[in-house]
């Protein structure tokens, strides 16, 4: 049976605004998937959701569609009126679409690695935006998984969830620390790659067609000594302007796509 709240002082609905903050999202467990996109691939990666809003008012296409999919599923439907909606979402202008899920730790042991696999780890990643784009670029290009490392943003950020177009949920992810990424990944004898601002070889004149792990530094600090001291190799991306760097999304993009490359045959030129 559906609720129906208008009342911006509804429990559920502070609860849900609240969300918007990591310390409650750390809190309580708990994180929010905002869009009818989102959410159907949250359905399909099988994300714990219990409870999904929705304002009619807000529909532009196939919502009703997530509905009945979430009303067979035993997921908690609950109509809003626009005011309330707004108060919870991130977006100023969103699809009618709101879900609350659980939270589940991501450990290393649950990336499943292919015959030759190819990693992202990511260190430090201060921008959700940035985070969200690397894993949308790694469902893109078929990556194994992405390990997230350091104080950075969480990948429990509503910005991390839209920027990635829903792929969070879609590409096998980690999130632990730098010794036990370090030791993981020469248990499974999956060589280091680190991504420098300049002195590197070129990304292109690297080997990346073996079991290889691309490690990315945060958009200021870089990498910090221990990852980047245990990279059997340092690469960089060669700058023609007056930039010295690029965007770390753009950048991971470029690295995974030249290792994508590789593995289809053409080889280092």
């Amino acid at each position: 049976m559906t609720e129906e709240i208008k009342s911006l002082k509804n429990p559920k609905v502070k609860e849900a605004a609240f969300l918007n903050d990591r310390r409650h999202r750390e809190k309580t467990g708990l994180f929010l998937i905002e869009g009818e996109r989102e959410i159907r691939m949250a359905m399909e990666g099988g994300a714990d959701i219990f409870r999904l809003f929705y304002c009619k008012e807000n529909f532009s296409g196939s919502e009703d569609k997530i509905l009945k999919r979430a009303s067979a599923k035993k997921i908690e439907l609950i109509s809003v009126t626009p005011q309330v909606f707004q108060k919870m979402v991130y977006r100023e202008k969103s699809s009618g679409l709101l879900a609350v899920a659980k939270q589940h730790k991501k450990n290393l042991k649950d990336i499943h690695l292919s015959k030759t696999p190819l990693l992202i780890v990511v260190e430090n990643a201060e921008k959700p935006g940035n985070l969200g784009a690397i894993f949308r670029s790694a469902d893109a290009a078929g990556v194994d998984g992405v390990i997230i490392c350091g104080e950075g943003t969480d990948i429990y950020n509503p910005n991390v969830v839209r920027a990635s177009m829903g792929t969070v949920f879609t590409v096998a992810s980690a999130e632990s620390s730098a010794k036990e990424i370090i030791a993981w990944l020469r248990q499974k004898k999956i060589s280091i790659a680190a991504a420098v601002p300049d002195s590197g070889i070129p990304h292109f004149r690297a080997d990346l067609s073996g079991s290889c792990a691309i490690v990315m530094g945060g958009e200021h600090e870089g990498l910090r000594s221990e990852l980047l001291n245990a990279a059997g190799l340092k690469i960089s991306i060669p700058m023609k302007g007056a930039a010295d760097s690029l965007n770390l999304s753009a950048a991971t993009a470029v690295i995974i796509y030249e290792a994508l490359r590789q593995r289809l045959g053409t080889g280092r030129d």
